[in-house]
């Protein structure tokens, strides 16, 4: 089968119930994710109150992971996506609605503990149901979609910026995105009686049949691994620490400068659009050579642009600095598409993967939650040069990690 063939195979089987939902869902949390920030500094925060603002989204997705791993081992996929779609609903409009600093932080925690139920419920699917040959494709294109949505997101925010004259506008379109997304899993395929794909060896053919296996509990499932999550997880939050601090540090770095907001919107955008251009090649090289090889360039570029961008704030040309980093950003990001959800794929018990990627996904949730926490201490007692150059010293940790225990753990596998 080719490449092409793959790609339209894996939409016409997903896109019902996984690809389609996620493009909306991250359609309106890319327009949002660049806002935040601003919002915040609107409301009274300094630039140090604002980055914890913007961590408090990847904060909330830390939180929800081990109860979103539960839920979704006893209630199963579908009932979680819309369950969270729903819940993410009253976030959304409390973070449009806030009159204060505190109560609009406590609105996007509590956007990414739903965000967190529903890339699990969407994560756990995928794993059980995609053979193990095509996984890497499969789920690079769930990468790729969420990239969509952040490439396309914050376009739609600036638009919805400029129509109504205010940064909130964002969180009003997320809102219209959320209630499609519920509405697209409800009434598309059941994956619990109808699985989207034929299962490779070793997988159950139907997520029932999964659900009525026994059900280990999550703090077994990570005692049982907890080698592997110490260790290879250790790198993996390493390179989620790496991408969160794109959403964080661009906004705050082209603020930083005087950039206009609809500005920032646009490179944001555009780097976007580089990091959606390469989703599929990095399926299709940690399917044909090994997840190494997608996961070593991607930590590299993204650390080099972070650690050429910490020396330009003051430089001639700062904001054509902040363009190109933000390009080269976008590009190792790009590379990395699918790569922390197909290693944890690779990793997770197939009967029921749910406590194990909620194991995952809150080690890696945590790097991402840590990096805008440490980014911000950093600004507060140094500076945005600084702490922007933290982020390259990160990324050559994650490399090393890498390197030493995928051929330990995965390649054994």
């Amino acid at each position: 089968m080719t490449g092409h063939d793959d790609s339209k195979g894996f939409l016409r089987r997903y896109a019902p119930m996984i690809y389609g939902p996620s493009a909306l869902f991250s359609m309106g949390e890319g327009a949002v994710v660049p806002v935040i920030p601003l919002i915040a500094i609107e409301l009274g925060a300094s630039l140090a109150t604002a980055a914890l603002a913007a961590a408090a989204l990847v904060v909330g997705h830390f939180v929800g992971n081990l109860p979103a791993g539960w839920l979704v081992a006893r209630r199963g996929e579908r009932a979680t996506m819309v369950i969270s779609g729903s819940l993410a609903s009253l976030g959304v409009l409390g973070m449009a609605l806030s009159p204060s600093l505190a109560l609009f932080m406590l609105a996007v925690f509590w956007v990414g503990v739903c965000a967190a139920a529903f890339s699990i419920a969407r994560h756990a699917f995928m794993t059980t149901n995609v053979p193990v040959t095509h996984r890497a494709r499969a789920l690079s294109m769930l990468g790729g979609v969420y990239r969509f949505g952040v490439f396309v997101g914050p376009f739609i925010g600036a638009a919805a910026i400029s129509l109504l004259g205010t940064n909130r506008a964002v969180c009003w379109w997320f809102l219209v995105a959320l209630a499609a997304t519920v509405l697209l899993v409800a009434l598309g395929p059941d994956p619990e009686g109808r699985p989207l794909a034929a299962a490779g060896p070793g997988v159950p053919s139907a997520p029932a049949q999964r659900l009525e296996a026994a059900r280990p509990g999550v703090f077994r499932t990570i005692a049982d691994h907890r080698e592997v999550l110490a260790r290879l997880g250790s790198a993996a939050a390493c390179m989620a620490a790496v991408r969160a601090a794109r959403q964080v540090v661009l906004p705050l770095w082209g603020e930083s400068i005087g950039l206009q907001g609809s500005t920032i919107l646009v490179v944001v955008g555009v780097s976007g659009a580089l990091d959606f251009g390469l989703f599929y090649l990095s399926g299709q090289v940690m399917d044909r050579y090994g997840r190494l090889w997608a996961a070593v360039p991607a930590l590299v570029t993204m650390g080099v642009g972070f650690a050429v961008l910490s020396a330009t704030h003051d430089a001639g040309g700062a904001a054509t600095w902040f363009t190109a980093c933000s390009m080269l950003v976008g590009v190792g990001n790009g590379l990395s598409s699918g790569i922390l959800m197909t290693i944890g794929a690779d990793l997770a018990p197939q009967r029921s993967p749910g406590p194990f990627l909620g194991a995952w996904h809150t080690i890696t949730d945590g790097g991402s939650a840590a990096t805008p926490v440490l980014f911000s201490a950093l600004v507060a007692a140094s500076s945005i040069s600084v702490a922007t150059g933290a982020i390259g010293v990160i990324a050559l940790a994650g490399v090393l990690g890498f390197v030493r225990w995928v051929p330990r753990y995965v390649h054994e596998r």
